[in-house]
Parts: C-alpha cells; structure tokens; sequence
C-alpha cells in the first residue's frame, strides 16, 4: 500500500488447494520491487511466510516457512502492508513478492515473528484466505488526528 496514493479496495479471498510443510534457511528468494500485484480469478499463487522485514527492491529472503497454495476467487489487487487471514485466524501482513516462479505463479511473502509452515497453522485444503487493508485504529471522540497531527476538535467539544 501506498500511503496518500491509495484508497478502499475489495478483498481477496481464495481456497487453499495445497499445503506445504517444509521450512528453509538459506531459500534466497528475491523481493521484486513493486508494492502491489494484480491477481486474476482462478489463478494459483504461493504463500510464503518469513520473519525478514526489509522491503527494498532485491532484498535476499532465506528464512521462509511454507504454508501451500492459494486458488484466487475474486480478481484484485494484494498490497504490501495487507493483512492476510486463513481460517478466521490472522497469518500476518505481505512483505511483498519473489517472482522466481513466474508467469506460473508468485510467491506472496508474509510477514511474520517466526517462518510458520502450513501443518503448524492447522491448514488444509479448502480453507479460506484472505487479503484486506488493514482496518485503521478509530480514535477516540474529541481526539480526531489532522494530517499534520494536530487534533479537532468534536461536536461535543467547546471550541477554543
């Protein structure tokens, strides 16, 4: 995602159709240097989880869980920074994309503590995935941040 650039998205969902158990060290995947990807209904992509957090074109990802493959069911456009969900539970946030498979699919790299792999998420096929926006956190009434930080006051509030 790109702060002031973009606005409300739909989510993507998808099942998964295969779960991956193997976790690496020394993967040496490559962060491609685009911030979002448009995915179509019915392609098929990988789900990486990592514990790296460096975004910068070309950053080298080695320690990688893998979780399995995504069957997207609805077309749209997965940013860095989305939440991604499986079964109801939250996974962790894309860190970007390694191309080294493409045009036959993406691995779409999650964000992550520690690489997790599919068994230990408790995934199996047909579970759904998720890609939203983060949900930003409501501030409290009266305490309205203005793009310069300042705040607002409410209805409620007396004016100064």
């Amino acid at each position: 995602m790109t702060p002031g650039e973009d606005g409300a998205k739909r989510a993507v969902y998808g099942q998964l159709v295969k779960v991956l158990t193997h976790r690496r060290d020394d993967r040496g995947m490559t962060l491609e240097g685009f911030a979002s990807r448009c995915v179509r209904r019915g392609e098929v992509h990988e789900l990486v989880t990592t514990d790296h957090t460096e975004t910068a074109t070309g950053a080298r990802i080695d320690r990688v869980g893998f979780l399995g493959f995504v069957e997207i069911g609805c077309a749209g456009v997965i940013d860095r920074g989305d939440e991604v969900w499986a079964d109801g539970g939250l996974v962790g946030t894309v860190l970007g994309f390694d191309a080294c498979h493409f045009p036959n699919h993406y691995n779409i790299l999650i964000s992550v503590p520690e690489p997790l792999t599919g068994p230990q998420l408790g995934l199996a096929p047909e579970v759904e995935v998720r890609f939203g926006q983060r949900v930003p956190v409501p501030h409290p009434p009266g305490n309205r941040p203005t793009p310069r930080g300042r705040h607002l006051p409410t209805d409620h509030q007396e004016h100064p």
